[in-house]
């Protein structure tokens, strides 16, 4: 598990946005693995910068997010079908019929799940599967207990996950109670995987996935069973780790050998 801790949110979405261009420059028709919430933005706007400079295309990517809330519309303004469309989609060359989010509001739920599973599949698996973490260190909705085997399915949001959200809605009472999301076991089939952490707020869930053992309480902690995982963190996301000093030799080190 690469540990990167840099300065601030802006470092980490310009850390972010730079793994995702040596992706696509290296493999133009990259599956990319995308996520939602305020995490991410940072990197979606440094890649609409960058594809505006022509740094980057889209044209031949193909995408699919993590989840999506039961219930809700793709055009409902909580949405994360929306949230990716005013967030990185229409500023980008990407095709809409490359670009695949859940529908969470299917009559045929189970059929919706079979059939992003086989979509993913079918693409020949995700190159880079982006993530953010909760709080509780959930990874996309895998709530605390969810099984490390587990593929895509309907998860019942926690209220911890339910009231850090509500910012993003008019109150608790609004946010949905389940979602669909890709399972943990989905994620680990992932080529490589990128996650991000920024505030003093998930300072603890960034520390039990690095440093704690693998537990379903902690679903971020099942990344240390993957072979190719960066964690990328701000100062105070990575605040209580205890070998900081560790994890920047190991960065100085990559840097001589000339790693990206």
């Amino acid at each position: 598990m690469r540990v990167v801790i840099l300065e601030n949110a802006e470092a980490v979405a310009e850390f972010a946005a730079l793994q995702f261009i040596h992706q696509v420059s290296g493999k133009p028709d990259s599956v990319l693995g995308l996520a939602t919430g305020s995490t991410p933005l940072g990197t979606y706007g440094k890649l609409i910068k960058a594809h505006r400079e022509g740094r980057i295309s889209f044209r031949r990517v193909c995408t699919f997010n993590l989840d999506e809330y039961l219930g809700l519309s793709p055009d409902h303004s909580q949405s994360y079908h929306r949230f990716m469309r005013e967030s990185l989609f229409d500023h980008i060359d990407i095709s809409s019929g490359n670009t695949h989010v859940p529908r969470g509001d299917v009559n045929d739920i189970e059929k919706e799940i079979e059939e992003y599973e086989r979509a993913i599949e079918a693409a020949g698996g995700i190159d880079l599967q982006l993530l953010g973490i909760g709080t509780d260190g959930h990874i996309a909705f895998n709530e605390p207990g969810s099984s490390l085997a587990s593929r895509t399915r309907v998860k019942t949001l926690t209220r911890r996950t339910r009231e850090d959200n509500a910012r993003f809605f008019g109150s608790l009472d609004e946010v949905p109670k389940m979602a669909l999301t890709m399972g943990i076991g989905t994620i680990l089939e992932s080529r490589s995987i990128l996650l991000l952490a920024c505030g003093e707020g998930k300072a603890d869930a960034i520390q039990k996935t690095v440093e704690g053992p693998i537990t379903s309480l902690v679903p971020g902690s099942a990344l240390q069973l993957h072979s190719r995982v960066t964690i990328a963190v701000d100062i105070k996301a990575a605040s209580k780790l205890s070998q900081l000093e560790y994890y920047a030799d190991c960065e100085r080190n990559r840097t001589e050998l000339g790693k990206v």
